[in-house]
């Protein structure tokens, strides 16, 4: 085990982490908890990135597909272009991906300009706080990190409110971008989060210090998964319970339901803890992101490509 992994390997674990448990947790999504140990009862062999219910073996879904296009829009623009990312979502959603949430779908094709689709969606929903903001948010969390915990935040809520009208999916999503980037300084994500929440909006902090509690467990939980502060609560629960990448992940996708965005979310955090080493090679051998809607044609990101592409995210800006 690589106990203290230098930035870089923490950048990488992120990313790829969070893609890995993404793939891996994609074929169990919407079944029962246990299901995944119950198939896989034997930690360590590799065997567990299987592929099934429509994704290939290794196929990363929606969530990580999300992310990559929010990193390529930071990357081109040099930082944080609302507008941009709105329209590259868009391009996304009109490639038929094989899955996009209902709610992203509704706000991307609605036909309103980018700072008032979400916000339309909600108005008339009134319910706008799924995950489908934090599922996205590693390649952010990235670019921002070295910008400080404020900065992180409110970038955070800005990406975020793209897509979700609710400010609970705002909150959230700020909250994983200061865990990460507390772990990827080094620092310990669990023993950040009451600074973290001091600046979450008062009207949100209560049912996020509830679900971020050391003694919460995913069990306690009064929504489905697919809320966004139960499934943030569930990755951290995971972190806060394991000792290891792997053991993280597997106990994120053992929880059942949105198994795919709470165990990108946990891999995404226990990656940035332990580092890209820590991730089973049998598990980051097959893992592939197909990316509709980008400039190339046909482009899927592997290993390699997303390494990568965390370091450029994650390296000293200047200017």
């Amino acid at each position: 085990m690589h106990s203290d992994p230098d930035r870089a390997q923490r950048a990488a674990g992120a990313l790829v982490g969070s893609a890995v448990g993404d793939a891996l947790g994609a074929p169990f999504e919407f079944g029962l908890a246990g299901d995944f140990s119950a198939r896989f009862p034997v930690p360590g062999r590799g065997e567990e990135m299987c592929g099934g219910a429509g994704w290939d073996t290794g196929e990363a879904t929606d969530d990580t597909q999300m992310a990559l296009h929010v990193a390529d829009s930071l990357l081109a623009n040099a930082g944080l272009d609302l507008p941009d990312i709105f329209r590259r979502f868009q391009r996304w959603a009109a490639a038929e991906p094989k899955d996009i949430g209902l709610q992203t779908e509704d706000v991307l094709t609605n036909g309103m300009p980018w700072d008032r689709a979400a916000q339309l969606h909600f108005q008339v929903n009134h319910r706008a706080a799924g995950y489908g903001s934090l599922m996205r948010a590693t390649t952010a969390a990235l670019y921002f990190a070295r910008d400080g915990r404020a900065a992180t935040m409110d970038a955070a809520r800005g990406i975020a409110a793209l897509t979700h009208g609710d400010r609970a999916a705002w909150e959230g999503t700020a909250l994983f971008h200061e865990l990460l980037r507390l772990a990827l300084e080094g620092a310990d994500p669990l023993a950040g989060i009451p600074r973290a929440l001091a600046l979450v909006h008062p009207d949100h902090r209560e049912r996020y210090a509830t679900v971020l509690a050391p003694g919460w467990h995913p069990d306690d939980a009064t929504e489905f998964n697919g809320a966004v502060w139960p499934c943030l609560g569930s990755a951290v629960w995971a972190l806060r319970t394991t000792a290891s990448y792997e053991e993280a992940v597997r106990a994120a996708v053992d929880l059942g339901g949105d198994t795919d965005t709470v165990a990108a979310v946990t891999g995404a955090l226990a990656g940035a803890r332990h580092g890209i080493a820590a991730i089973p090679a049998g598990w980051t051998a097959p893992l592939h992101v197909p990316l509709p809607g980008a400039a190339e044609p046909g482009r899927t990101l592997r290993l390699a490509d997303l390494t990568e592409l965390a370091h450029r995210l994650d390296a000293p800006r200047t200017g």
